[in-house]
């Protein structure tokens, strides 16, 4: 067994990355960092007017950097954003320097999470539902390319969903 580095969860928005991943934290005794919280704190923004300024890929250049940044600490629980996974570079950081966990949940279930959130600058379309179930099809293969753990999304709480991803990280890692 190893140390397993972070621990970081990916998934589309709305899986419950945020929620998850603090509870495992707590349990598992370490650091929360959801990346895209740190961004809206070192900037002083929130995501969407990171988008309105300096579009998608101004955004995702500062999601990489910081990405990186947390791959050289130790022991942190990290919810990505749910794009990190576009960049190759960004994937193999992730394959790297810690154990990942793909929270999949499908389309119809992210769609009734997210329907009344504004601060999700890609689902500011005529048709969310869509733009989800593109974006699902699109990001659904580079998120199993990097998981370790893939934890199919139920209507469980995220207690049983905690449990479930504790119980395979202890079997792979000194924790």
């Amino acid at each position: 067994m190893n140390a397993c580095g972070n621990i970081y969860l990916v998934g589309m928005m709305g899986a419950g990355k945020t929620t998850i991943g603090k509870r495992l934290a707590r349990m598992l005794a370490r650091d929360f960092v959801d990346l895209d919280q740190e961004l809206e704190r070192r900037t002083g923004v929130r995501i969407p007017v990171i988008f309105e300024i300096e579009g998608e890929g101004g955004f995702r250049g500062r999601e990489a950097r910081l990405l990186h940044e947390l791959a050289g600490e130790r022991d942190l629980v990290v919810a990505t954003g749910g794009g990190v996974v576009l960049d190759p570079a960004n994937r193999t950081c992730l394959v790297r320097s810690g154990i990942v966990v793909y929270l999949s949940v499908a389309p119809d279930v992210l769609c009734e999470r997210t329907r009344r959130d504004r601060n999700r600058p890609l689902l500011q379309v005529a048709d969310p539902k869509r733009r989800i179930e593109e974006l699902h099809r699109f990001r659904d293969p580079l998120y199993r390319e990097v998981a370790d753990i893939v934890v199919a999304g139920t209507r469980a709480g995220p207690a049983t969903v905690v449990s479930q991803i504790e119980k395979e990280i202890r079997s792979r890692c000194e924790v």
